[in-house]
Order: structure tokens, then C-alpha cells, then sequence
């Protein structure tokens, strides 16, 4: 049990009270007016450290700028383009706002007008990457005992509305990969095999594959700030995926003078292939040229989920090649593109519900 002590100020009496922490450590608080306000004091330190909730106040005073620059730095298992995202969230949404607030003064009513006033004026994508850093340095801060729960969450959130996907038959690819010249290969690569963009350019000659049509990816090349940094695939798994017949001669042209762990599709210089953002850059001009729907190279791995299903490929085929933790991620992807399963269904429904009845509509009796 802890105790309380009578002191003299220069504005009366006031009451301290000592306590002993969960780790035996020495607590103290000091200041009470009023000899029952600090055995009450007293009384709910003893109680929280019976339920186990107990936190101690001078934790609690941690700023938020503080933990989260912590947190940050022990974002390390991020890779370096969400890394960078991160950061920028960090430094530009969470920290003008959040800086020099203690942990223990952040309400949920706050952060729910901050996630409000933050919706007003950007969008889904960038209220949610907020409001999940914030919600991560919390979490840290719940784990470490500064705070019993996390203000943050259970907040009213904005809807992220998923973009339609852009499908190409395979009339547009082929025009697509001709006016892509060079890059012909390439395109046709990203449309028939659902390889990312990182993972296609990051492709080397040993990741082919040529006898058992398997290209085995291994790591994924990704464009950060201006700097190209390889490292392993999204998901952090290595998969192989299969390379169509027709595409095995295009790729022993890539290869033609290549040590094994040279890149398959490099520039002219030998590095990475760019692929350029801006409305002059190759693929953009080979858009232009073959008349083909606006889209990006990532957008080729739609097309790729669009051509095998209808070449008959089930969820759990088309899952495995795209790299997808499951198949249920891939039905939420490509829901549009597994309808007529669904029109196959009804189909099958009515089939049965016809043989139950008879001419008159009736169900038919069944004889003995």
C-alpha cells in the first residue's frame, strides 16, 4: 500500500501521495487540496494496479513527435518505396498537427475532426495512409503501457473507391507490344504473364527458364525518388510463373550475349528500363500509335487476369501467377471478371429447377 503526507505551502496545506509502481519502482503525486481527494487518488492507483491497467502519468506526457519518430525508425522491414510514402505522410499530414501533443491527451473526438478536416481537402488514399501512421504509433504506445487504448481507431473513415480496371483483348496487346519497337518483348511479357513492373525489369537471364517455361521471380526493381533499388517481390515470396510458347523465341532474342546474371530487358545503357512517365517516354508514344485504351504497364496485369480467365484458368491458377496472398485477395481484385460464373450458376439453378416440375408448373411426384 502506498501513503499519504501532509506538507505546508505558501497556500496552505497539501497532501502527497506515495505509491509503489507495478516494476516496485517509487511513484509519487503531490498537490492534492484535499485529504480525501488524495486517498481517492490513492485508493484508484492501488485499483488499476489490481486490474493490471495501471499507467504511469509521466509515460503518459510522451509527445506524440517523439514516439513517432520512433516508430519510424523501426519501420525497417518496409520496403523503400512504402518507406518513402511513409515518411512523406509522416513529415507533411501528422506531424504539423500531432507534434507536441502528449499521448495521453489525444481523444478520439480529436482525431476524428482531424480525419474530417483532413477529408475535406484530400483524398481517400492519403486520408487513410494518415490516419494509419498516427494509428501505428499509437498502437505502440498502447503496447508500451503510456495509454490503455487506442483513441484512433473505430473512427469514421473515408471509402477508397478501387479504380475500374482497364482490360486489353489480345488484338490491342499485339497492337500495343508492335508500336512498343524495342520493347516489344517486354510488353508482351507484362500481358501474358502478370509479372509487376519492378519484377519484369529486375528479370535476369538465370530467372528464365527456357526448358520448362518458368520464369522464377526473385526480386522486384523499384523507382525510388530517382533512384532504382532492387529487392524481393511484393509479397516477399519468390514464385514461378509460366511463359506462353510464343514468347520463348522474343525472350532468347533478350538474351542473345548475356551472362547469366545480366538484366533481360536493359536499357540502352545497360541499366533498368524507364518507364517514363511523361507523355513522351515509349510507352506512352506506343499508347498513342496503337489506339489502344489509356493505361499503365502495371495495368498489363489485368489484362493477364482477364486473358486467363477466359481461357478458362480457375481463381486459384490465376492467384498463384499473379503472386496474390490468396485467392480470396484475387476475387476482390477481379470480381468483374469472374461474372459469369455467376450467369453460369443461375443457368445450372434453372436447369435443376425445370427437371423438378412437371408440365403444369407443378412439382413432379415421385413414384415408388
Amino acid at each position: 500500500m502506498g501513503s499519504i503526507e501532509r506538507y505546508e505551502t505558501k497556500s496552505g496545506v497539501r497532501y502527497l501521495v506515495r505509491f509503489r509502481k507495478p516494476d516496485n519502482s517509487q511513484g509519487k503525486r503531490r498537490g492534492f487540496v484535499r485529504k480525501r481527494d488524495a486517498e481517492l487518488y490513492l485508493a484508484s492507483v492501488e485499483t488499476s494496479k489490481a486490474r493490471g491497467d495501471f499507467i504511469d502519468v509521466r509515460d503518459a506526457q510522451e509527445s506524440i513527435g517523439t514516439l513517432g519518430r520512433a516508430w519510424l525508425a523501426n519501420q525497417v522491414h518496409l520496403k523503400p518505396s512504402t518507406l518513402r510514402s511513409v515518411e512523406s505522410t509522416w513529415r507533411v499530414h501528422v506531424l504539423p498537427r500531432w507534434e507536441d501533443i502528449p499521448v495521453g491527451r489525444v481523444r478520439h473526438s480529436d482525431v476524428q475532426a482531424w480525419v474530417t478536416a483532413l477529408a475535406a481537402k484530400a483524398g481517400p488514399t492519403t486520408v487513410l495512409r494518415a490516419h494509419g501512421v498516427l494509428a501505428g504509433i499509437l498502437d505502440v504506445a498502447v503496447r508500451d503501457r503510456r495509454i490503455l487504448t487506442n483513441p484512433a481507431r473505430d473512427v469514421d473513415l473515408p471509402r477508397k473507391i478501387p479504380r475500374r480496371h482497364t482490360y486489353l483483348t489480345r488484338e490491342q496487346v499485339e497492337a500495343l507490344a508492335a508500336a512498343a519497337g524495342e520493347h516489344k518483348a517486354l510488353v508482351l511479357l507484362l500481358a501474358y504473364s502478370g509479372l509487376r513492373w519492378g519484377e519484369a525489369i529486375g528479370l535476369r537471364v538465370r530467372n528464365l527458364d527456357m526448358l520448362r517455361r518458368r520464369i522464377n521471380v526473385e526480386s522486384n526493381a523499384v523507382e525510388v525518388g530517382s533512384v532504382i533499388l532492387e529487392g524481393t517481390p511484393k509479397t516477399h515470396k519468390v514464385r514461378s510463373v509460366p511463359i506462353i510458347p510464343s514468347l520463348l523465341p522474343l525472350l532468347a532474342k533478350a538474351c542473345e550475349g548475356k551472362e547469366p546474371d545480366d538484366l533481360v530487358f536493359a536499357g540502352r545503357s545497360g541499366t533498368y528500363v524507364l518507364r517514363s512517365h511523361n507523355q513522351h517516354g515509349w510507352f506512352a508514344r506506343a499508347i498513342r500509335e496503337s489506339g489502344v485504351p489509356v493505361l499503365s504497364p502495371h495495368d498489363l496485369r489485368h489484362t493477364t487476369a482477364s486473358l486467363a480467365v477466359q481461357s478458362g484458368a480457375n481463381v486459384k491458377a490465376v492467384q498463384r501467377m499473379l503472386g496474390h496472398k490468396s485467392a480470396a485477395m484475387t476475387l476482390d481484385v477481379y470480381t468483374d471478371l469472374f461474372d459469369d460464373d455467376l450467369d453460369a450458376l443461375a443457368i445450372r439453378l434453372d436447369d435443376h429447377r425445370s427437371r423438378a416440375l412437371g408440365s403444369d408448373g407443378k412439382p413432379k411426384r415421385r413414384t415408388g
